[in-house]
């Protein structure tokens, strides 16, 4: 897995702040803060963590961890990575301010198959507007107060304007939706480990619901080009940080060598440096083999009271 994205390269934004913010309806998004500055990275330097942080905050509602809690999480994974990018991910085409509306397939959170570019925009900045004119196909759209923005759309000119417009500061997603996709990265996980641990006790009917649960998972696969850098290197072109989490994710799923397994002790998931590691560090090891002896001491003491 390391060697498949030792020469690749990728970039995202992401900003040092974010806040929680409700719209005039009460639907509670996720901004970069009035003062929050944007910087760009590598998602693919940090593959693991980000699929790791993926997982584990979409397992955290199953948990009965608090809203709250799981809003923290969000929140620290934006500041860490960005945010996801819905807006580019959703509809058939990252580049739909090139066409007269927006077309979507179908999802969890749109139920219209299609809808006007300016009502579309309107789910992603519920607080400032960007100043777009639209007509028919051609789009125009103006940043000049901004510099700092100004600026990052020129660093960025070579992604669609929509993937664009999602960097900008005035842009939210909706926290119930960023939750969702977390959620459906930990079930697609739990479902690969139970099918495997499970295979023998399930009837057929069981492994084929299953199996069928699998195959809805996905998306609009990230497009890829060669650069000629100090080396060949794959850039790969994310039109959304959901997008090309899904497509890390999927190599890691299908890594046998170093897997995805959940700790024993901490019951966070991790990277297993062989396909038979049950514990993510020697601490966990330690702590749980500490509290099992501590429990069959218990149970001793019990039983000579008894």
């Amino acid at each position: 897995m390391k060697n498949l994205f030792e020469r690749t390269s990728s970039n995202w934004v992401r900003y040092s702040e974010y806040e929680w913010k409700a719209a005039e309806d009460g639907t509670l998004f996720l901004t970069p803060t009035a003062t929050a500055q944007p910087s760009i990275y590598d998602p693919l330097s940090e593959y693991q963590r980000i699929v790791l942080d993926a997982i584990n905050i979409g397992r955290m509602e199953s948990q009965k961890k608090t809203p709250q809690e799981i809003q923290k999480a969000i929140q620290q994974f934006a500041m860490k990575y960005g945010l996801l990018g819905l807006m580019t991910a959703l509809p058939t085409t990252p580049s739909f301010m090139d066409y007269e509306a927006v077309y979507l397939p179908k999802n969890h959170f749109i139920r219209e198959e299609s809808m006007s570019t300016m009502d579309y925009l309107n789910l992603f900045f519920p607080f400032d507007k960007p100043d777009v004119v639209k007509r028919g196909i051609e789009s125009m759209w103006n940043i000049q107060n901004d510099r700092v923005m100004m600026a990052l759309a020129m660093t960025m000119s070579d992604k669609p304007m929509a993937v664009n417009m999602s960097f900008q500061r005035e842009y939210a997603e909706r926290y119930e939706w960023m939750k969702q996709q977390f959620i459906d990265i930990a079930f697609t996980y739990l479902t690969s480990v139970l099918f495997y641990e499970d295979y023998d006790t399930m009837t057929p009917e069981q492994r084929l619901l299953m199996q069928q649960g699998m195959e809805a998972f996905g998306g609009i696969a990230p497009t890829y080009r060669i650069a000629l850098l100090d080396k060949p290197t794959i850039v790969w072109d994310f039109h959304s940080l959901m997008l090309g989490v899904q497509m890390m994710f999927s190599f890691m799923l299908t890594d046998t060598e170093k897997p995805i397994r959940i700790c024993k002790h901490c019951l966070q998931t991790f990277v297993a440096s062989r396909p038979s590691a049950i514990f993510c560090s020697p601490q966990c090891k330690n702590k749980y083999n500490v509290y099992k002896t501590r429990g069959k001491n218990k149970d001793k003491d019990g039983d000579g009271n008894a």
